[in-house]
């Protein structure tokens, strides 16, 4: 464990090399888990690369697996589903050309109010610096960084052995929310809608892979938003299987 950068909150993670792979972040997550104390079999809880993370745990590891909660995950066949205009329009995105070393005041404000609106009730000790997190040049660069490593990430979990048969509840975000519109500028709307229509039907084929799976529709929140608006329905999937729904 490194130390706290001065004046940093408890929490904050060290900065590590870029790009990583799915196994580095799995041992790391199985170490700590050790070093912790805590035993499995594990209920894994995952949005987005940690859903992709927390099904490749599932697949290195399946014996320490108890069930997963996966919130609008990353997956390896998702282009597949996706409708051809789409993908050549997300291809198309360059990182390194999108994220300028400077973001004009007008983006920074723009997101700065989309995050408080979204993190309203949080306390302001913990809201302010967040924002300040995902605003930053730093925090959307290393999101970029990642994005440019997805694919060998992918590559990780087709090889990493089949899906263990364990309790599953995938929550699917189908919303086209500001933050949504604000990432697709100048994407139609009916082919944002298309997309969620696919992801559904993505999502639904990876829950009916195991003897227990569901995949729950949220239309109330998107991607990005689906933590903040909807953290009951993550909830009630973890008690769901915490409590042995479909044993």
């Amino acid at each position: 464990m490194g130390c706290e950068p001065e004046g940093a909150l408890p929490g904050w993670s060290d900065r590590v090399e870029l790009p990583r792979t799915s196994t580095q972040v799995t041992d790391e997550l199985r170490e700590l888990l050790r070093v912790a104390g805590v035993s499995a079999p594990y209920l894994l809880v995952g949005h987005s690369l940690g859903g992709l993370y927390a099904r490749h745990h599932a697949r290195r590891f399946p014996d320490e697996v108890a069930g997963l909660v996966l919130v609008d995950p990353e997956h390896e066949d998702y282009d597949s589903y996706m409708p051809q205009k789409l993908n050549e329009l997300y291809q198309a995105w360059d990182p390194d050309e999108a994220l300028p070393d400077e973001l004009p005041d007008e983006i920074i404000q723009f997101y700065r109010e989309l995050f408080a609106r979204e993190m309203a009730d949080w306390p302001q000790e913990i809201r302010e610096p967040l924002i300040d997190r995902h605003i930053g040049p730093e925090w959307l660069r290393i999101g970029g960084q990642e994005a440019t490593n997805r694919h060998r990430l992918h590559d990780e979990v087709r090889n990493a052995g089949p899906m263990p048969d364990v309790p599953l509840i995938v929550l699917t975000a189908t919303a086209i929310d500001p933050f949504k519109e604000a990432v697709t500028q100048g994407i139609p709307t009916s082919l944002l809608r298309e997309e969620a229509e696919a992801k559904t039907r993505l999502y639904s084929a990876l829950a009916e892979s195991v003897s227990h799976g569901e995949n729950r529709v949220v239309d109330d929140a998107g991607h990005a938003s689906v933590v903040f608006r909807r953290p009951d329905a993550i909830l009630q999937a973890i008690q769901d299987l915490l409590g042995g729904v479909g044993s």
